[in-house]
Protein backbone atom coordinates (compact mmCIF):
# COMPACT_ATOMS: atom_id res chain seq x y z
CA UNK A 1 0.00 0.00 0.00
CA UNK A 2 1.43 3.36 -1.05
CA UNK A 3 0.73 6.01 1.61
CA UNK A 4 1.50 9.65 0.85
CA UNK A 5 1.88 12.08 3.71
CA UNK A 6 0.72 15.65 3.20
CA UNK A 7 3.43 17.35 5.23
CA UNK A 8 1.76 20.76 5.02
CA UNK A 9 -1.45 19.35 6.50
CA UNK A 10 0.62 17.68 9.20
CA UNK A 11 2.40 20.98 9.89
CA UNK A 12 -0.88 22.89 10.13
CA UNK A 13 -2.30 20.23 12.45
CA UNK A 14 0.80 20.31 14.67
CA UNK A 15 0.70 24.12 14.84
CA UNK A 16 -2.97 24.21 15.75
CA UNK A 17 -2.45 21.43 18.32
CA UNK A 18 0.39 23.47 19.82
CA UNK A 19 -1.84 26.55 20.02
CA UNK A 20 -4.62 24.55 21.67
CA UNK A 21 -2.12 23.05 24.10
CA UNK A 22 -0.77 26.47 25.06
CA UNK A 23 -4.18 28.16 25.30
CA UNK A 24 -6.45 25.50 26.80
CA UNK A 25 -4.23 23.31 28.94
CA UNK A 26 -3.51 25.96 31.60
CA UNK A 27 -7.27 26.36 32.03
CA UNK A 28 -7.71 22.72 33.03
CA UNK A 29 -7.72 22.03 36.73
CA UNK A 30 -4.45 20.86 38.14
CA UNK A 31 -5.85 17.33 38.35
CA UNK A 32 -3.14 16.07 36.02
CA UNK A 33 -0.57 16.83 38.71
CA UNK A 34 -2.39 14.36 40.95
CA UNK A 35 -1.43 11.64 38.47
CA UNK A 36 2.14 12.89 38.17
CA UNK A 37 1.63 14.45 34.74
CA UNK A 38 2.94 17.99 34.35
CA UNK A 39 2.82 19.20 30.76
CA UNK A 40 1.58 22.70 31.56
CA UNK A 41 4.96 24.13 32.54
CA UNK A 42 7.17 21.30 31.29
CA UNK A 43 10.11 23.01 29.59
CA UNK A 44 11.35 19.82 27.93
CA UNK A 45 7.91 19.18 26.41
CA UNK A 46 7.68 22.78 25.16
CA UNK A 47 11.09 22.63 23.46
CA UNK A 48 10.23 19.22 21.98
CA UNK A 49 7.03 20.66 20.45
CA UNK A 50 8.98 23.57 18.96
CA UNK A 51 11.57 21.15 17.59
CA UNK A 52 8.84 18.92 16.12
CA UNK A 53 7.16 21.89 14.45
CA UNK A 54 10.53 22.95 13.06
CA UNK A 55 11.41 19.51 11.65
CA UNK A 56 8.00 18.94 10.03
CA UNK A 57 7.93 22.48 8.67
CA UNK A 58 11.44 22.43 7.22
CA UNK A 59 10.79 19.11 5.49
CA UNK A 60 7.45 20.24 4.03
CA UNK A 61 8.60 23.68 2.96
CA UNK A 62 11.90 22.59 1.45
CA UNK A 63 10.11 19.84 -0.49
CA UNK A 64 7.64 22.37 -1.91
CA UNK A 65 10.43 24.82 -2.67
CA UNK A 66 12.70 22.33 -4.42
CA UNK A 67 10.13 20.25 -6.29
CA UNK A 68 7.41 22.74 -7.15
CA UNK A 69 7.33 26.48 -6.70
CA UNK A 70 10.88 27.80 -5.92
CA UNK A 71 9.43 30.63 -3.83
CA UNK A 72 11.08 31.58 -0.55
CA UNK A 73 8.13 33.47 0.97
CA UNK A 74 6.67 30.42 2.79
CA UNK A 75 10.09 29.65 4.27
CA UNK A 76 10.58 33.23 5.47
CA UNK A 77 7.11 33.29 7.04
CA UNK A 78 7.72 29.92 8.69
CA UNK A 79 11.08 30.99 10.12
CA UNK A 80 9.46 34.12 11.56
CA UNK A 81 6.89 31.90 13.28
CA UNK A 82 9.54 29.55 14.65
CA UNK A 83 11.56 32.53 15.88
CA UNK A 84 8.47 33.81 17.68
CA UNK A 85 7.98 30.38 19.29
CA UNK A 86 11.55 30.49 20.55
CA UNK A 87 10.97 34.03 21.85
CA UNK A 88 7.82 32.81 23.60
CA UNK A 89 9.88 30.15 25.31
CA UNK A 90 12.67 32.53 26.33
CA UNK A 91 10.39 35.35 27.52
CA UNK A 92 7.55 33.32 28.96
CA UNK A 93 5.76 36.34 30.43
CA UNK A 94 4.92 37.53 26.87
CA UNK A 95 3.68 34.18 25.56
CA UNK A 96 0.03 35.26 25.28
CA UNK A 97 1.08 38.16 23.03
CA UNK A 98 3.60 36.23 20.94
CA UNK A 99 2.00 32.80 20.54
CA UNK A 100 -0.98 33.78 18.33
CA UNK A 101 1.34 35.44 15.81
CA UNK A 102 3.76 32.51 15.88
CA UNK A 103 1.02 30.00 15.14
CA UNK A 104 -0.56 32.28 12.53
CA UNK A 105 2.76 32.67 10.67
CA UNK A 106 3.48 28.93 10.73
CA UNK A 107 -0.01 27.96 9.58
CA UNK A 108 0.06 30.62 6.84
CA UNK A 109 3.45 29.36 5.65
CA UNK A 110 2.19 25.78 5.37
CA UNK A 111 -1.01 26.91 3.66
CA UNK A 112 0.94 29.11 1.21
CA UNK A 113 3.35 26.24 0.49
CA UNK A 114 0.43 23.87 -0.08
CA UNK A 115 -1.33 26.27 -2.46
CA UNK A 116 1.83 27.09 -4.42
CA UNK A 117 2.77 23.43 -4.69
CA UNK A 118 -0.70 22.49 -5.92
CA UNK A 119 -0.72 25.29 -8.47
CA UNK A 120 2.65 24.36 -9.90
CA UNK A 121 1.83 20.63 -9.92
CA UNK A 122 -1.27 21.45 -11.92
CA UNK A 123 0.61 23.67 -14.35
CA UNK A 124 3.23 20.98 -14.95
CA UNK A 125 0.61 18.32 -15.72
CA UNK A 126 0.47 17.15 -19.33
CA UNK A 127 -3.21 18.02 -19.72
CA UNK A 128 -2.90 21.58 -18.37
CA UNK A 129 -3.79 24.24 -20.96
CA UNK A 130 -2.95 27.27 -18.81
CA UNK A 131 0.10 29.38 -19.42
CA UNK A 132 3.22 28.32 -17.52
CA UNK A 133 3.82 31.87 -16.24
CA UNK A 134 2.34 32.54 -12.83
Amino acid sequence: MNVRVNWDALGITASVACAIHCAVLPLLPSGLLFFGVDIVENVVFEWFMIFLAFVVGVYALLHGYRKHHHRSSPIVLFMAGILLLVCKQLWHQYQLWVLPFAVLFIVMAHFMNFRLSRRYQHMEAANCHHSKAA
